[in-house]
């Protein structure tokens, strides 16, 4: 059979476009292969009557919700390769199998590229974020840092300075601020530290201080980290889709990308925000989006 819809990814913008799909009594495969990129993340914030849900809980109601409609299949494998073959796309994947579908969503998401400081790995999630708006309450009234190398890292300290007022921003060795930037920062009690940091120090998953290049230290808690994105999968270049200047799914305001039938969701489309919330709704959005266009083409075809 020829599915309506098949979705790569199952995270909240796959999710919920298969649940909107499928409410519309469309075919639908949902392809997961189960390595959800929140998943050192405890919990998640910011969603309105799942407010702290952990990963595992909202991937187990999902699932749950999708199983009652019929027409949507739930693939529990990776995606190896996709191609558009005379209008129809074929998705292969690591069992051989090549199911064909009308429409296509890339709700891949993207992998963060963080800074290589030894530490790191083992406080991300737990003490160490990279989203203000998910994990700040937590963190609120703590000494905190935020580490970028990036011009991004001013706006995010002035962002945490709601939760927090003890706050430094450390560059890493690179000189990312002008001195109207160190000025407005030093007037609000905000320490900015330029050298280069030699380690994160903790102890079980709490972060105590950092430790610079040059020997000296700072005592925190908690802070944030702005990673660099990149796509998660090779899908969309598979496909010719055209990507943003940083690095992004190019698309509409419909979520059409570049390549006719094919439609980027959530993080893949737009690197931020990275928030559960964002990404549900944009694939809701893509989903009515597509029912509305095979609508169409149904009626233009004559079929029944």
């Amino acid at each position: 059979m020829i599915y309506d819809c098949a979705i790569i990814g199952g995270g909240p913008a796959g999710l919920n476009a298969a649940l909107v799909l499928g409410r519309a009594r469309r075919s639908i495969v949902l392809f997961d292969h189960n390595r959800p990129r929140n998943a050192v993340t405890h919990a998640s914030h910011g969603f309105i009557t799942r407010d702290g849900v952990t990963i595992p809980e909202f991937r187990r109601i999902a699932h749950e919700e999708l199983g009652r409609y019929p027409s949507i299949r739930l693939m529990h494998v990776e995606v190896t390769k996709v191609a558009k073959v005379d209008g129809v796309f074929h998705v292969h994947d690591t069992l051989g199998h090549c199911i064909q579908a009308k429409k296509l969503i890339l709700a891949t998401g993207v992998k963060e590229i963080f800074l290589e400081i030894e530490g790191f790995t083992p406080l991300y999630g737990k003490s160490l974020f990279n989203c203000v708006y998910c994990d700040g309450w937590e963190l609120r009234d703590q000494p905190l840092v935020v580490v970028s190398e990036h011009a991004a890292g001013f706006h995010t300290v002035k962002l945490l300075y709601q939760w927090s007022k003890d706050l430094a921003l450390c560059t890493n060795g690179h000189s990312t601020l002008t001195h109207e930037q160190k000025m407005q920062l030093q007037s609000k009690g905000v320490k900015v530290m330029e050298q280069p940091i030699a380690a994160f120090i903790g102890h079980n998953d709490k972060l105590q201080h950092l430790r610079f290049a040059d020997g000296t230290e700072l005592a925190r808690s908690g802070g944030f980290v702005t990673p660099k994105f990149e796509q998660s999968a090779p899908f969309a270049a598979q496909l010719g889709c055209e990507l943003t200047a940083t690095g992004g799914i190019k698309t509409d305001d419909s979520g059409r990308t570049t390549i006719a039938g094919v439609y980027a969701a959530g993080d893949a489309a737009s690197f931020s925000p990275s928030q559960v919330v964002f990404a549900a709704a944009d694939g809701s959005r893509i989903a009515m989006q597509i029912n509305r266009e095979l609508t169409e083409e149904e009626f233009e075809q004559g079929e029944h």
